[in-house]
């Protein structure tokens, strides 16, 4: 039986309008894959696919106190990231963007930007610190002839400009430094360790009634003229003695600091100078802090031992002994450095 022309023409439209379908749907498919692509693949790449000019093996410095948006500018300023907009928007969906920490970084190999705020916000630095310790009784230019001997590269001149007016409030610890830690973090950092630890003895600074620059003036000699707590403790109270009577503190310590010698022995050209740190004849303390002390000897200034002495002095068997008198004091020098 034959089929129908009509029925021929209805089917071979009905394949037209098929085909004609299908290559619609291809064309609507392939414009949804490069759409999704566009809008999904292109930033997901900017989350996994490092700068072209990624600075591997580089130190990447974070400034202390950088904000999360700060840290973003300066990790794309850098080539670290491709994007600081990105770099905000993933963080702070992920909340890492309040643990991301500042310092110096240094990344063995390219890495997208997950992975660097991951790093960041982990602390994951990527290099070995230095361990310095900083003892009680260093100035600042030990100080920083110390850090130089551990961190190399780092500047001496640069950090005693910033640490210029800090002498005595940079405080003595054991201290693990990155490589390529500016001066100014690093002083910034010592100056907190201090305000951190005097408010561990607040009570008795406030107690003390002494001005806190006085205080730490005093500290500083303290920690140059005596040996353990108890006798910085006695000393104190000794040159508190001699303050309240208006006598000259007589500390020969103030003579290592004017000449940057530790252990100098002041000549008579030294006790008849007009230096301001003569304490020989000029009397109270000296115009500055001589040293930075530690705390055992910040709380001795602060809590003096009462007695009756105005004299003491380290003898050759490595103990301080007292007196009350100028005669007493003769004698103990005959007896304990003769």
């Amino acid at each position: 039986m034959s089929v129908p022309k009509q029925f021929h023409l209805r089917t071979v439209l009905l394949r037209a309008q098929i085909q004609s379908l299908w290559v619609r749907f291809r064309k609507a498919y392939v414009l949804t894959l490069v759409a999704l692509f566009v809008v999904v693949f292109i930033p997901l790449s900017i989350l996994f696919v490092p700068p072209y000019h990624f600075p591997k093996g580089e130190l990447i410095s974070i400034p202390a106190d950088s904000t999360s948006e700060e840290i973003a500018d300066e990790l794309a300023d850098q080539h670290v990231i491709r994007s600081a907009a990105q770099f905000r928007i993933y963080t702070r969906l992920t909340g890492d963007d309040r643990t991301l920490q500042s310092g110096i970084y240094v990344f063995d190999h390219a890495l997208g930007l997950v992975s660097v705020a991951h790093r960041i916000a982990n602390g994951d630095h990527g290099i070995e610190e230095s361990r310095v310790t900083l003892t009680e009784g260093m100035t600042n230019k030990d100080m920083a002839r110390t850090i130089a001997a551990g961190v190399p590269g780092f500047d001496t001149k640069a950090f005693l400009e910033q640490a210029s007016t800090s002498e005595g409030y940079l405080f003595p610890d054991t201290y693990f430094i990155l490589p390529g830690t500016t001066p100014e973090d690093m002083v910034l950092r010592l100056r907190t360790q201090f305000d951190t630890k005097i408010l561990t003895i607040q009570k008795e600074v406030d107690a003390s009634k002494m001005s806190l620059n006085n205080l730490v003036i005093l500290a500083s000699i303290l920690e140059r003229e005596a040996q353990g707590i108890e006798d910085m403790r006695m000393v104190s109270g000794i040159l508190n003695n001699r303050l309240r009577i208006d006598m000259p503190l007589q500390v020969d310590a103030v003579f290592g600091y004017v000449h940057g010698e530790n252990g100098y022995t002041p000549t008579a050209a030294d006790l008849e100078s007009d230096s301001p740190y003569n304490t020989y004849r000029v009397k109270g303390l000296p115009p500055t802090p001589i040293a930075n002390p530690g705390l055992d000897a910040l709380k001795a200034a602060a809590t003096p031992k009462t007695s009756t002495y105005l004299y003491y002095l380290t003898g050759k068997d490595g103990e301080m002994h007292y007196a009350r008198t100028f005669e007493e004091h003769k004698r103990n020098r005959e007896l304990y450095l003769n």
